[in-house]
């Protein structure tokens, strides 16, 4: 007997002692307070769960922070603007915009950004919610087939863009390379019963509005700011009819809203709606009972509101030519059961439909003249030049124009540079899509038509055949003029 009370006696004191440890180290972790974000330990590794628009991933909610891994791949591919309108979107994940991220505060973020080897072009992506050099930029511009991979800590909760930022910037934006990233704050956000992802977008065509067929993007619509569309989620319908988002009677809603611009901001309005909350511009401030909320280009929004009777609800852009001529324009359909006392009349679904380009053309200004550029010396051609080069064709060409490996052409020692000049500045002019061979070796990817008046040109071309072992001919703005006219 005195022998068995002793061995219990032991086993209860173990206890015990095992009990305290553990309370302690509960107690501890519940006390655990990070005053900087940077510090919040990662605990294992994940694969991020990524979407595609209108849909989110699965709320972070109490998960302790993470080692995350994002897998992105760029696809340059052919889609549809609106009935008829064919263009060559480049995405992040294959829409627009591009996929979903959903993080919280303190994970660590493995990056990998997979440029598809069908694609033309080089990119990277910048990541608004990164502390770091562009953003992550700077460790992410890819080639056509190839992977980059860089990490960051996410230490500010938010809703934040990404886009690409590779030159020209503007193009790669507007032909749909925008996304939205979300950091959590540690705990989550509250719980709601639908939540959607939608961002707008303008895009700059050279045909008008509904003008049918293959479409190129125009870059000088763009520099004027002036497009044919303004869509939300990369073209006209694309949350209308059967794709429109939806909701029941009494459910609360959160929409992710960002705008990836290029130049537009958004005036976010919901036709027969009041947000209740308003995360400003997607941070932590919070506007309660708004009607609009602004949206500026590169930038998000978390809108909360609840639901209380059925219908379509339109979804708009209020600078309102944009929503009912340009497409910016989407549905929320609700169901459930009416309550007169909130609203007595008749919703009639379908009402709000895009009008099309209609009446918005302008007669043509004829005739601007073009003021007389002075001539220039060989090296004030040569420093104009540089600069040029270093703007609009050291993204594709690199910094000792060495190309890029199996994906863009040498300018130097270039057999097919040298060959003709006028053949080099008709594609500066207008670009060049197609196999060509430079050097002996097969390049299939394309050069586009870079917006340059005729100094520019002269000057880029004549830095280009002075540098590098090239033929150091002098291109002057009357050879590139009668180029233009040919």
């Amino acid at each position: 007997m005195k022998a068995r009370n002793v061995k219990n006696l032991g086993q209860i004191l173990m206890m015990s002692g095992l009990l305290v440890f553990l309370s302690s180290c509960i107690n501890s972790n519940k006390k655990k307070e990070y005053a900087d974000t940077g510090e919040i330990p990662v605990n294992r590794e994940m694969i991020a769960e990524l979407t595609s628009p209108p849909h989110v991933p699965t709320p972070v909610g109490k998960r302790l922070a993470k080692k995350l891994i994002v897998k992105m791949e760029i696809k340059e591919q052919e889609g549809e603007m609106v009935n008829g309108v064919r263009y060559i979107y480049w995405t992040f994940g294959g829409t627009v915009p591009g996929s979903f991220i959903r993080t919280r505060v303190g994970d660590e973020v493995e990056f990998h950004l997979q440029n598809h080897p069908d694609n033309k072009l080089p990119h990277n992506i910048d990541l608004h919610a990164v502390n770091g050099p562009g953003g992550g930029a700077e460790s992410s511009f890819v080639a056509p087939g190839h992977e980059k991979v860089f990490s960051f800590k996410t230490l500010n909760p938010g809703l934040y863009v990404y886009h690409c930022a590779t030159a020209p910037v503007g193009m790669h934006i507007g032909n749909g390379m925008y996304g939205l990233i979300l950091v959590e704050p540690e705990g989550g956000l509250p719980p709601v019963d639908k939540e959607y992802y939608i961002m707008q977008g303008d895009f700059y065509t050279k045909g008008a509005y509904g003008d049918r067929g293959l479409q190129p993007f125009d870059m000088q619509k763009a520099l004027d700011e002036n497009p044919d569309y303004v869509v939300f989620n990369g073209h006209v319908g694309a949350m209308t009819g059967n794709n429109a988002i939806t909701a029941k009677v009494g459910e609360t809603v959160r929409l992710f809203v960002g705008n990836g611009g290029p130049n537009l901001v958004s005036s976010f309005h919901i036709i027969g709606e009041i947000f209740d909350r308003v995360h400003i511009e997607g941070g932590d401030r919070i506007n309660d009972i708004v009607q609009t909320t602004l949206i500026p280009a590169g930038g998000a929004a978390i809108v909360e509101f609840k639901v209380d009777v059925p219908g379509t609800f339109i979804l708009v852009d209020h600078s309102i030519f944009r929503a009912f001529n340009k497409g910016a324009l989407a549905q929320l359909k609700v169901e459930g059961e009416e309550d007169k006392k909130i609203y007595s009349g008749e919703i009639e679904d379908g009402i709000y439909l895009p009008e099309g380009g209609g009446v918005q053309s302008m007669p043509a200004v004829k005739g601007v003249a073009e003021v007389d550029i002075p001539a220039r010396s060989l090296e004030e051609q040569m420093e104009f030049g540089k600069s040029t080069y270093m703007q609009t064709c050291f993204a594709c060409h690199q910094s000792e124009g060495q190309g890029i490996p199996n994906a863009f052409p040498p300018l130097a020692k270039s057999d097919y540079l040298n060959a003709d000049v006028d053949r080099a500045i008709g594609i500066v002019l207008h670009g060049l899509s197609g196999e060509i061979t430079v050097n002996g070796k097969k390049y299939n990817s394309v050069m586009t038509a870079q917006t340059l008046n005729d100094d520019e040109i002269a000057n880029v071309l004549t830095y280009v055949y002075h540098s590098w072992g090239n033929s150091k001919k002098v291109v002057t703005p009357a050879m590139v003029k009668e180029v233009r006219d040919q």
